[in-house]
C-alpha cells in the first residue's frame, strides 16, 4: 500500500511552484530589458526593469548595502518559520495555502537579493498621471497570500460565534 504524501508537502510544492513562476519571470525580464527600460503593454499597464535594493516600495533602498543582508536573513529566517506552521497545520488549507503563498514569495526575493544584490521587479500599473511602483510575481504572491490569511481569520472568527 503506497503512503500518503504529508499535507504540509502539497503546500512546499505550491510554494515551489510560486518560487520557479518568480524566478523564471525575473530570468525573461533581465533577459529582455536594460536596466530602466519600458515597454507599454495596455494602457495601464507597462512591463519594466527595475531593481529594488530595499524591501516593499523600496523601504530602505538608499540605506548603505547592510539592508540586502537584512532582508535575505529576514526572508530565510520566514521560510523556516513558516515551513514549520505548514507541518503543523498542514490541514488547514486556506490557512496553509497563504502561508505557501507568502513562502515561494519571500524565497524568490531572497534569491533574488543573494544572487544580484537586489530584487527584480518588472510589471507596472498606472492610470493617468500616477503610477503604482513596480513589482513581481514574488511580490504578488505574498500579497495574496497576507489577504488569504486576514480572510482565513475572518472566517475562523465567524465560525466561532
Amino acid at each position: 500500500m503506497k503512503a500518503a504524501v504529508p499535507n504540509w508537502w502539497r503546500w512546499l510544492a505550491l510554494a515551489g511552484i510560486v518560487l520557479l513562476a518568480d524566478q523564471f519571470t525575473k530570468v525573461l525580464i533581465l533577459g529582455s530589458f536594460d536596466l530602466h527600460d519600458s515597454r507599454r503593454v495596455t494602457d495601464f499597464f507597462n512591463l519594466v526593469r527595475a531593481h529594488n535594493t530595499g524591501a516593499a516600495f523600496s523601504f530602505l533602498a538608499g540605506a548603505g548595502g547592510w539592508q540586502r543582508w537584512f532582508f535575505t536573513g529576514l526572508a530565510a529566517a520566514a521560510a523556516v518559520f513558516i515551513t514549520l506552521m505548514l507541518r503543523r497545520h498542514g490541514n488547514q488549507r486556506l490557512f496553509a495555502c497563504a502561508l505557501a503563498l507568502i513562502l515561494g514569495g519571500a524565497v524568490g526575493n531572497g534569491v533574488d537579493r543573494l544572487w544580484h544584490g537586489y530584487v527584480v521587479d518588472f510589471l507596472q500599473f498606472h492610470w493617468g498621471g500616477w503610477s503604482f511602483p513596480a513589482f513581481n510575481v514574488a511580490d504578488s504572491a505574498i500579497t495574496l497570500g497576507a489577504i488569504a490569511l486576514i480572510l482565513d481569520e475572518i472566517l475562523r472568527v465567524r465560525a466561532s460565534r
